[in-house]
């Protein structure tokens, strides 16, 4: 099983970036985390602020990976072109979206999803536990 996690704009910044809404994990602590508690599955952990790469990497998934789990960050309430790209592989590689924190505690501009629609679900809110509920998500409808 290959799965493709994706991490949108400032994640770089986990772990010191507003630590009372995103916690004091890093993004090599979640990576860790999810190798440590997923041996069984080969993990590609990409990070980028550049909402292109994101689209470019998502289009390369079809027959790479079996699915996505995905933070789009900032571009969750942006981006139709990420949206479309998930849709564009959504036949054959499901893709659940993952936020650190829960986006409808937050400002109004944050409730709405933009990419949500072409995932198969949503995880937020439990900081970097999201990731691990993701995966088993992914894995749960993949072997389904």
């Amino acid at each position: 099983m290959k799965i493709l996690v994706l991490n949108g704009p400032n994640l770089n910044l986990l772990g010191t970036r507003e630590p009372e809404i995103y916690g004091r994990e890093t993004l090599a602590d979640i990576e860790t985390e999810l190798r440590t508690t997923f041996p069984e599955v080969e993990i590609t952990f990409r990070q980028s602020n550049s909402e292109a790469e994101l689209i470019t990497w998502i289009g390369e998934t079809r027959g790479v990976f079996d699915g996505i789990v995905i933070n789009p960050a900032a571009f969750t309430h942006t981006s139709l072109g990420l949206c479309d790209a998930i849709k564009a592989v959504s036949d054959v590689v499901p893709t659940v979206e993952v936020h650190l924190s829960n986006t409808h505690q937050r400002e109004e501009i944050r409730h709405k999803s933009l990419t949500a629609p072409a995932c198969i679900g949503q995880i937020m809110g439990f900081k970097g536990f999201g990731y691990t509920l993701a995966m088993r998500a992914i894995l749960n409808r993949l072997s389904a």
